[in-house]
């Protein structure tokens, strides 16, 4: 049998050249698609928050708004003042981008970089971010003054960086994520809702992250009840009926006073501080809509914007509700 010519042997060897770089495509292809189908098709980060003049924007990560809100709720639900979360914030973005972090210099970890050997606690303790927010503040609030200084000598007295000017270029970002997640500035942290947990957390789920960064009052003094559209006198939520996915949530005053100034978180910054919570947590717990103040955000809409809606709070008696409508 004769040997193949030089000509076929070069003919058969692009044939496999061209339909190795076809099946590399392939695979780039599906790879994509696959990304696109278990992100939902997100060309960006997925969160929005921005300053109430519309003059200033942070965009962020799904993974990054639950640890923004998380940091927030603790630190609210400390007595802490707002600048405090400011503060909070812009060492967390500083330390691991607002990612809970396995690794770091020497044996640091999580969302601030805390070392266990230099008595943060355990690696277990502070992989956990209610725990690692909470360490954070509890040593800011030993700073004398701290809500007087500028952001970077505050945070540098906490952490003892070797880096300490590094915590100033994070101030813009940190004061717009504050002012949304304390509730300051009102429907201005959107994300796209896109579900990236394998399982919806329903309205217990919702319940239970709550107190995991609130701590337990959050529920207790507004009477959340789950499955109603009305406010329960009774902590213990009920889930029955056709609004079985629903948690809402009476809000009144914030019974804290931020530590240091005597003054209490008014009705609308609380609500909004809980609304923004949900949007923040929406693709982790499967929230599909929150209602609060006659706005309305959705999960998966294109612009995601907060939009007008028919929905009020309890209204009349001072207080207001946020309602958290879940997948399931």
């Amino acid at each position: 049998m004769p040997e193949p010519s030089p000509t076929s042997r070069q003919r058969r060897r692009g044939r496999l050249l061209r339909l190795g770089a076809a099946f590399v495509v392939l695979l780039s292809v599906a790879g994509y698609l696959v990304v696109q189908y278990v992100t939902g098709g997100a060309g960006g980060p997925g969160c929005r928050v921005v300053s109430g003049d519309g003059t200033a924007a942070y965009d962020f990560t799904p993974e990054q708004a639950v640890n923004a809100a998380t940091i927030a709720a603790v630190g609210t639900g400390r007595g802490m003042p707002d600048r405090a979360v400011t503060i909070a914030l812009a060492t967390a973005l500083q330390e691991s981008g607002l990612r809970n972090i396995r690794h770091g210099d020497r044996d640091s970890l999580g969302l601030f970089q805390q070392r266990p050997s230099q008595g943060w606690g355990t690696a277990k303790e502070i992989m956990e971010p209610t725990y690692a927010a909470g360490v954070f503040y509890e040593h800011l609030a030993k700073v004398p003054g701290y809500t007087g200084l500028p952001l970077t000598v505050a945070a540098q007295r906490v952490q003892r960086s070797g880096y300490p000017s590094a915590y100033a270029k994070h101030e813009p970002d940190a004061v717009l994520l504050s002012a949304a997640l304390t509730g300051t500035s009102p429907a201005t942290l959107t994300c796209d809702g896109r579900q990236r947990a394998a399982v919806a957390a329903g309205p217990d789920g919702v319940r239970s992250a709550l107190v995991r960064d609130f701590g337990r009052d959050v529920l207790d003094p507004v009477g959340a009840e789950v499955g109603s559209t009305k406010a329960s006198p009774s902590p213990t939520a009920s889930t029955s009926g056709g609004g079985g996915r629903t948690v809402t949530l009476p809000v009144t005053a914030d019974a804290k006073g931020s530590r240091g100034s005597g003054e209490r978180r008014g009705v609308r910054q609380r609500g909004w501080q809980l609304a923004h919570w949900a949007v923040a947590n929406a693709s982790a717990l499967h929230i599909e809509r929150v209602a609060y103040a006659g706005r309305e955000w959705t999960a998966g809409n294109t612009d995601s914007r907060w939009r007008t809606s028919g929905t009020r709070g309890a209204g009349g008696t001072g207080t207001d509700a946020v309602r958290i409508l879940t997948a399931q």
